[in-house]
């Protein structure tokens, strides 16, 4: 069988729960965004956050999409970049107990952090220090990555690295795989939408995009953001949080439900409905019963804190997997 595979910053992931939105404001942190650090400030961030409760993940985007892609049993890999320390070993280490074949460029640069704040509400907010991550350039990436692979999934934060995103996709889609991107921050989009309009023309076959996203990348309503991004790819899939998500090919269009879920913390959600949407394309479902999937894992990835889910979790998720797949 082919393997999925994914691109994006090998992070580790410090899920943090606060109290309130005060500490936000003190911090000068839009709520609900990603913001990239340098050293410095995540020293003084990591400080005034030591009295709160924290656990430490392995996380980064696109890693969690393929570690959950992995869990449902498909065959997996990652591509990222770790600095050779602790922090580094402790990602790779987190790959390969997921069944994800690691394929980590390393160097001296300390690995990268994110810290996830968590508000009451379940809404995070990102702190994000590249680190090593950052380095992987264009001549880390070769044609050999992506063999075998029937999709290549990007986040989209390498879309800040022009060279090594569009280096990477244009490898990828030279050996005859899909391309799949995750917009995964509005600001990012914001940033970057020309550029962000020419890869999905150029490259991408799937693009998922949650309503800020997809606002930012075309101006639009979220059914509106599903027509326009659906004209310049084969898929768009547009996630409106507790209203669901809207999956939109060519003429066909499709309304899916979020499942009965209580929301603790968002961190994970997008990733996770990339998962099982992409785990539902590999078993060639149709694309509601995809959405369907989608809606499932990130239903329950959300009654948790972090991306990760326990193993009795993802045994009932997979009993409700199966019954999705075998759907007529």
């Amino acid at each position: 069988m082919k393997k999925i595979i994914a691109i994006g910053n090998a992070l580790v992931d410090i899920i943090t729960t606060i109290d309130n939105d005060n500490l936000l404001k003190q911090l000068s942190l839009p709520k609900g965004s990603m913001q990239l650090i340098n050293i410095e400030r995540l020293s003084e961030i990591s400080k005034i956050i030591e009295p709160y409760n924290k656990k430490m993940v392995a996380g980064g985007s696109a890693a969690n999409t393929i570690c959950g892609i992995s869990t449902l049993g498909l065959p997996t890999s990652f591509i990222g970049k770790i600095g050779n320390d602790a922090t580094g070993m402790f990602f790779s280490s987190d790959l390969e107990a997921n069944n994800v074949e690691p394929t980590l460029i390393k160097t001296n640069q300390p690995s990268g952090r994110c810290i996830a704040l968590i508000s009451p509400d379940g809404e995070r907010t990102f702190c994000t220090y590249l680190g090593a991550a950052c380095e992987m350039n264009p001549s880390d990436i070769d044609s050999s990555d992506f063999e075998n692979g029937y999709i290549a999934h990007f986040e989209g934060y390498l879309i800040q690295n022009y060279a090594l995103i569009e280096t990477a996709m244009r490898l990828a889609k030279n050996t005859g795989a899909k391309i799949s991107v995750d917009l995964a921050s509005f600001n990012v989009v914001e940033d970057n939408r020309e550029f962000i309009t020419y890869l999905i023309e150029k490259y991408v076959d799937i693009v998922f995009a949650n309503e800020e996203e997809s606002f930012a990348l075309t101006q639009k309503s979220p059914i509106e953001a599903a027509d326009a991004i659906s004209k310049i790819c084969e898929i768009a899939v547009i996630k409106i949080g507790k209203k669901g998500s809207i999956v939109k090919s060519g003429n066909s269009i499709y309304n899916i439900d979020p499942i009965d879920a209580v929301c603790v913390d968002t961190t994970g959600a997008g990733d996770l409905y990339a998962s099982g949407f992409l785990y539902g394309l590999s078993m060639h479902c149709s694309l509601e019963n995809c959405g369907k999937l989608g809606s499932l894992l990130s239903g329950n990835v959300v009654e948790v804190y972090g991306a990760k889910m326990d193993e009795s979790r993802w045994e009932k998720i997979k009993i409700e997997v199966e019954k999705i797949v075998t759907e007529a």
